[in-house]
């Protein structure tokens, strides 16, 4: 799909930054390509807090208990730096390990691209299919009020 596309281009660009050997970059590229990431992926399906909120109020809070439901704190949110980070660690992402691989020569720096392309990769599909699970649930909601209004 699209978004499933969208990761994968995200994931590869952070990698690619991941390489460049100054430090601290590597980690703010981590950080920003997730959090504009996320925020399309959100745009896309029509979930992020404007789009929710702009719903009817049963449909919206069926969004929410879908997004609650998945385990997502980031449908329907505004998604912070703070959030990405705490997100970037669940993954297991050490970002001290991930800096320190950089300056092992050329293979340091392979590790390092792995895991940022991995992490993102990781965090960004989970996440797309934490969206389809909630749109397919306001679909069938949509779905079970048509039938029930014949």
């Amino acid at each position: 799909s699209d978004c499933r596309k969208l990761v994968t281009r995200r994931a590869l660009s952070s990698a690619g930054a991941s390489v460049l050997p100054l430090p601290g970059v590597d980690v703010a590229v981590d950080i920003t390509v997730l959090l504009q990431m996320i925020e399309q992926i959100n745009e896309r399906f029509g979930l992020t807090p404007q789009q929710i909120e702009q719903l009817a109020p049963q449909r919206r809070l069926f969004a929410y208990k879908a997004a609650m439901a998945v385990g997502s704190a980031l449908i329907g949110r505004i998604v912070t730096r703070e959030l990405v980070i705490r997100l970037l660690k669940t993954v297991g992402v050490r970002l001290s390990v991930k800096q320190a691989a950089k300056y092992v020569p050329f293979a340091g720096q392979a590790v390092a691209a792995s895991l940022s392309f991995a992490a993102l990769k990781a965090l960004g599909d989970r996440h797309v299919e934490d969206c389809v699970q909630v749109a397919e649930t306001l679909i069938d909601l949509r779905d079970d009020n048509v039938v029930a209004s014949y």
